[in-house]
């Protein structure tokens, strides 16, 4: 495939992160056409209207939405937002249940306007929650996937690039798992350059120890729930991962970034959604199965597998 010409990329949700997903890629300049999608009728409009004042500098991207959902027809990307947020202190599983009931509902509506389109779930818990839609769509598994652990893995490379004194461009590493708390760093393949972590040591910056990278993890881990207590919501950071991985679909850039796919014996992992390095192009995301991982984090990877397929299990009853 190639770069999609025209192309048109739909939002669901105008919350604090819907919004912040549009606003992300009308600077970016994502896609050509940008919608925004809300039940809520004011609050989209108003969105929308606040947006549109501002394309006089955001380049060639337009904006339109509304609270019909025709506003997604011919969709090629469609990022979902719209769900209950997470409140001070909540864990995002503990969201599940309602999500799943949103989710489930508007799917088949997203899918009879926007048939032909790659669908990327934001809202939380968004392993969980991909793995319950594909089964209800029944969509390729590569066509619908979440944003997973892309937030993570740059909050993770912003960390490091602090302490060992490099951009955050020059930083190699993923978080890995499920996007919440059995995530875990792939410390075995991280790079700062060509030097492996642990080795990398510069004028004013030491090596890292291993217990100073597991304290960085949980660090990364946590971020989400003091953003959260502090402003009541993240919203900018998530707005501009998403936005990104918006442009690899679009622009067919076959770039690794760690999305979230219902797993086909990746590693022995089946019929679960975690994040794992993938290939994310115009044909959607698909998991590179030649990632190595050490003994230590391949059981991690199953321990973080088996918590999200028993909270899947328990929506399905």
């Amino acid at each position: 495939m190639s770069v999609i010409e025209n192309s048109k990329m739909t939002v669901v949700g105008a919350g604090s992160v819907g919004a912040s997903v549009a606003y992300a890629a009308l600077i970016r300049g994502s896609a050509r056409h940008v919608a925004l999608y809300d039940i809520a009728t004011q609050k989209v409009e108003a969105e929308v209207l606040d947006l549109a004042h501002g394309t006089q500098f955001t380049g060639s991207s337009d904006i339109i939405g509304g609270s019909d959902i025709s506003v997604a027809a011919g969709s090629h990307v469609v990022v979902i937002t719209a769900g209950a947020k997470q409140k001070p202190g909540q864990t995002r599983i503990e969201l599940a249940g309602v999500n799943a009931g949103i989710l489930r509902s508007m799917m088949p509506q997203l899918l009879e306007v926007a048939p032909d389109a790659i669908y990327v779930i934001v809202t939380n818990p968004c392993d969980v929650l991909t793995v319950l839609a594909q089964e209800a769509t029944n969509l390729p598994p590569e066509r619908i996937f979440s944003s997973g652990t892309v937030l993570d893995t740059s909050r993770l490379r912003w960390k490091l690039a602090q302490r060992a004194g490099v951009a955050t461009s020059n930083v190699h590493a993923y978080i890995v798992g499920e996007h919440g708390d059995t995530e875990f760093p792939l410390w075995s393949r991280a790079t700062i350059g060509t030097v492996p972590i642990l080795e990398w040591e510069s004028p004013g910056h030491p090596r890292m120890s291993a217990e100073e990278l597991d304290r960085i993890a949980v660090d990364v881990r946590d971020a989400a729930y003091k953003v959260i207590e502090g402003k009541g919501a993240t919203n900018y950071a998530i707005g501009l991962a998403s936005a990104r991985i918006v442009e690899a679909v679009l622009r067919d850039e076959h770039t690794v970034l760690p999305v979230s796919t219902v797993l086909d014996d990746f590693h022995g992992l089946d019929g679960v959604a975690l994040s794992v390095p993938s290939i994310v192009s115009a044909s959607g995301a698909v998991p590179i199965r030649e990632t190595l991982f050490s003994e230590d984090e391949m059981t991690l990877l199953q321990r973080s597998g088996d918590a999200l397929r028993t909270v899947a299990a328990s929506l399905r009853e």
